[in-house]
């Protein structure tokens, strides 16, 4: 299974590829869209969705993880960031790929077993487990790459607990 992992945002967007088969991940691709600081609004959720077009027809994921917002304090930003997801969202929509929402503590949990662990623990336990020689950069990157992970573990749960399901 190939498995998109998305951290949303509207000036960096994390992107990670990750295949999963067997209880085994590879590192297919990862990286961020970044738009400028300067850019229209409007402009800037023209290239996001232009550029999660492109890395959809590249990777041709087969299901997509991204984290689920959860905004207390700047309502601006909330809805900035809420519109960019959906300019995100929309082309794996469009190309009918399932999406599935994980919070940060469903990721820390996943990938470190702990849902208060620092950042850097969860970097450094995806740079482990991924196998790869030093920590994933930007940190948005680190971040939708460690969704991806915490997806593929999570698929692989609830195929174990129902097998069932599967075979439907």
């Amino acid at each position: 299974m190939r498995i998109l992992g998305i951290d949303p945002g509207y000036a960096i967007v994390g992107y990670g590829v990750l295949d999963y088969s067997h209880g085994q991940f590879s590192v297919v691709g990862f990286g961020a869209i970044t738009t400028k600081a300067g850019m229209s609004f409007d402009s800037r959720l023209r290239s996001i969705y232009l550029d999660m077009t492109k890395i959809i027809e590249t990777y041709k994921p087969d299901e997509m993880g991204i984290e689920k917002l959860f905004f207390n304090t700047n309502e601006k930003t909330a809805i900035d960031v809420a519109q960019a997801r959906g300019v995100t969202l929309l082309p794996a929509i469009l190309n009918n790929i399932p999406v599935y929402e994980y919070t940060p503590l469903q990721v820390k949990c996943s990938i470190v077993g702990y849902g208060r662990a620092e950042k850097k623990q969860v970097q450094e336990m995806t740079r482990s487990m991924l196998r790869l020689k030093s920590v994933i950069k930007p940190d948005d990157t680190a971040d939708a790459v460690a969704i991806a992970i915490t997806h593929g573990l999570s698929v692989n749960t609830r195929r174990v607990m129902d097998p069932l399901k599967n075979k439907r």
